[in-house]
């Protein structure tokens, strides 16, 4: 039986590029045609958010409400939406809806949309006790999901999972994880139970332990060992997922891949990441990019995640403490994923 719809919501707003979050009380807006109203349960914060609150990505109008990792409720549908229904448990994540028109949409690669929305960016988004969400943008969350947990797999989650499913390595193949941090403590569980060899690579020792108890195989302190060396010693990586953001990072293991393996950067260093061409052509190697993906990869992530016991870590806050959620987040100091719970 659904709820009633409250006329007013609160939401944590970026007035301005640059300025500081409110929380203030708006209407609970109506779905357009084609979108679905989702009563928020939980939604991450991405550093992505960044985005919206410095003013750094082109094309955002404020005040604007953050958020791509949201799940919830449905308890609204437009009139010409056909996949959902009130009641249904959803969620949205950065992919925020196509045209459907466009070469890249005619060819399913929906992620090269040229009119492609950003949840979060282009429309509001999860900090907020109700959204609107495109109904192409809408993944099916497992019910048996804890949603403050599933809420970080629909970027984190889908960005690592979607990454590892398409690099081409088969069950026992080599891959290390490079970072262990809020991609990378994902990575690891995702590379364990699809059956890879996995070995975390860190420059922090004392995260030994958790790469292990998530899933690792073996770990690499990159701090004290070369990490290109130690990959090389166990016949060289398959596949190895970039997560952390460090240029000096990625150069640096990029030498322990196998032949014909992958370096997939799912973490977006500040600057350019130096590439051993002459390695990469001996090996018939690659260095290459993974975006996230779209609402039909995040409800595979979800699903997967589900039958497989992949959770996140996660810190949970309130609505109201959106500024001490998002300053954990930004400083690198909430482990690994914070959570808004409006």
């Amino acid at each position: 039986m659904s709820q009633p719809i409250p006329d007013e919501m609160r939401a944590a707003v970026v007035p301005a590029a640059g300025e500081s979050f409110r929380v203030e009380t708006r209407p609970v807006p109506d779905p357009g045609p084609a979108e679905v109203l989702v009563a928020v349960d939980a939604c991450g914060v991405c550093h992505s958010d960044e985005f919206v609150v410095e003013g750094a990505f082109p094309g955002v109008d404020y005040p604007r409400v953050p958020g791509h990792e949201l799940v919830g409720r449905v308890v609204a549908t437009g009139d010409e939406v056909v996949r959902w229904s009130v009641g249904d448990r959803v969620g949205a994540g950065w992919h925020g809806g196509h045209c459907f028109h466009c070469e890249a949409c005619e060819r399913g690669q929906f992620l090269a949309c040229e009119e492609a929305a950003i949840t979060g960016l282009s429309f509001d988004g999860g900090y907020a006790e109700y959204t609107t969400v495109p109904q192409e943008a809408a993944a099916a969350v497992p019910a048996d999901l804890d949603a403050a947990e599933a809420a970080p797999l629909l970027c984190a989650g889908v960005t690592t999972y979607n990454a590892l499913r398409n690099a081409g390595a088969r069950p026992g193949d080599l891959v290390a994880v490079q970072g262990v941090g809020g991609l990378g403590h994902l990575g690891i569980q995702y590379a364990h139970a699809a059956g890879f060899e996995t070995v975390a690579v860190s420059r922090s020792p004392q995260k030994r332990e958790l790469a292990l108890e998530l899933g690792a195989d073996a770990f690499v302190d990159a701090g004290e060992t070369d990490p290109a060396a130690a990959l090389t010693d166990r016949g060289g990586a398959r596949v190895i997922l970039a997560t952390a953001p460090s240029a000096a990072a990625m150069e640096a293991i990029q030498g322990g891949l196998g032949v014909e393996g992958s370096l997939v950067a799912v973490g977006v260093p500040g600057e350019s990441v130096g590439v051993d061409v002459q390695g990469l052509i001996g090996k018939t190697a690659a260095v290459e990019g993974w975006p996230s993906g779209s609402a039909r990869d995040s409800a595979d992530t979800l699903a997967f995640s589900a039958l497989r016991n992949v959770t996140p870590r996660v810190e949970r806050f309130d609505l109201r403490d959106v500024a001490a959620a998002y300053g954990r987040m930004i400083e690198n100091e909430a482990r690994f994923r914070a959570v808004l719970e409006p």
